[in-house]
């Protein structure tokens, strides 16, 4: 069980609908380095670190219109 499941990471709650580039921007202006990700439920479904954000924002496949459940989503 993911650490965002049990309850007890820290950082603010977010939709998983939510693009990069807002999610970017939100954890810059709270000054914090990840977000717990939730479903249309509010049940939690994963924790996205800023780092990981950079690293995608970086990237040649980057878009403007990438969301964070796609940056959860497994490689096939």
């Amino acid at each position: 069980m993911t650490e965002a499941r049990r309850g007890n990471a820290a950082g603010p709650r977010v939709r998983d609908d939510m693009t990069v580039e807002v999610a970017l921007s939100l954890m810059a202006g709270a000054r914090v380095d990840r977000l717990v990700l939730c479903d249309g439920d509010d049940q939690s479904v994963g924790l996205i670190t800023l780092a990981r954000l950079a690293v995608l924002r970086d990237s040649p496949l980057y878009t403007d219109r990438v969301r964070l459940r796609d940056v959860l989503a497994p490689t096939r």
